[in-house]
């Protein structure tokens, strides 16, 4: 287990789960896609996340990613695994295994399925986070989950002393900016975002990073927009935000909402030549003409892998 200084500071992309079956790790690509963001400055891994398609994964596949992430960090960044699920044992199982095979911390958002209310809600995760053997992380995934936390409930979840941190997705930066305020009693806490396009406006309020999905694909762009807002550069922060939004351009090739943006980063990702693009059941494959669309795309941005076919297997 690699410790982290708290708070955790700088980009942790949540990872995409590389596959070649519906049931069946990528390991070559896997490997690739560690290296790729490692090299480029990254603060820590998100495996099993909503990127990461964690809820799509059979457990024996969770497992599996788990173990080789962890073996192929080697201890050179924090891995936080996301063990969020409609049970608290199979939560607290996989977070028992995550320690295990090295991990640092685990993430957990609301159950899902079930209407719940922010009372059962906090109580689910406080269970968790008294019986989990790592530091948790509270996830909030509203778009997902169909719950927003509120910040009643992230200031009572502040108090539990396993709870390291925080990590929203709601898109709400005002929301945000209260949570910010809970730091003078927990100035430990790591307190992360995202969205891609709030993250540079986050950490010049007091935030510590983003976990940015696009961070798969180019670590670079969001490891350097981190420093210029932590820097307070603003020159920088405009000219790397032109940039992002260039880069979304990806996202909005292959359909709406998270089927668009899941497909578009993966199928960019085998395109530059780093893993492979199959996404996880619901969602479907890409077809040829798809793929050729994002293809030129990624080359147009210049993100191909230097000596890598635009297919990775």
């Amino acid at each position: 287990m690699t410790l982290f200084q708290k708070p955790l500071r700088g980009i942790v992309p949540p990872m995409v789960t590389p596959l070649i079956g519906r049931d069946e790790l990528d390991l070559k690509g896997l490997d690739r896609l560690v290296e790729h963001q490692i090299k480029a400055g990254i603060a820590g891994l998100f495996v099993l996340g909503t990127t990461g398609e964690g809820p799509s994964l059979s457990y024996r596949l969770r497992y599996e990613l788990v173990e080789r992430t962890c073996e192929v960090v080697a201890g050179r960044v924090p891995v936080l695994v996301g063990i969020t699920d409609t049970s608290v044992e199979e939560a607290l199982e996989l977070a028992e295994f995550a320690k295990g095979a090295g991990a640092s911390a685990v993430v957990a958002a609301p159950p899902y399925y079930f209407a719940v209310s922010q009372s059962d809600v906090r109580d689910f995760l406080v269970d968790v986070a008294d019986k989990s053997v790592l530091p948790m992380f509270v996830y909030n995934m509203p778009s997902c989950v169909k719950l927003s936390l509120t910040i009643e409930t992230i200031e009572q979840l502040s108090r539990h002393k396993n709870i390291c941190g925080y990590k929203d997705s709601s898109g709400d930066i005002d929301a945000y900016r209260e949570v910010l305020k809970l730091r003078s009693a927990r100035p430990d806490w790591t307190i992360l975002i995202g969205p891609e396009h709030l993250m540079a406006e986050s950490v010049r309020m007091g935030g510590d990073g983003g976990v940015n999905g696009g961070a798969n694909l180019h670590p670079r762009l969001f490891v350097s927009l981190f420093q210029a807002a932590d820097r307070n550069d603003q020159k920088e922060i405009d000219r790397l935000q032109a940039e992002l939004v260039r880069f979304g351009e990806i996202y909005n090739q292959l359909g709406q909402g998270a089927a668009g943006y899941l497909r578009g980063l993966k199928t960019a990702l085998e395109a530059a030549g780093v893993c492979s693009g199959r996404v996880a059941p619901p969602f479907r494959d890409v077809d040829e003409s798809e793929r050729s669309k994002v293809a030129a795309l990624v080359g147009a941005l210049g993100l191909n892998q230097p000596g890598r076919a635009t297919t990775a297997k």
